[in-house]
């Protein structure tokens, strides 16, 4: 592997590292009556359901 052959400077290393952020989840509003108020973006209920229809296989 190539290492380099002279140390960064602070200011470089700084400018790479500033990409580094956190991102939080994407919320959704839940759409399901009586479920949960909130969801994770496409990830399915805890009820069991995805884009409105029941997951096969999901035990009550």
């Amino acid at each position: 592997m190539p290492n380099p052959k002279r140390r960064h400077s602070h200011q470089r290393t700084a400018l790479r590292r500033t990409n580094y952020t956190a991102e939080l989840p994407t919320i959704v509003t839940n759409r399901q009556v009586g479920g949960e108020p909130y969801r994770l973006n496409h990830n399915a209920t805890p009820d069991g359901y995805y884009k409105g229809r029941r997951l096969p296989g999901f035990k009550d």
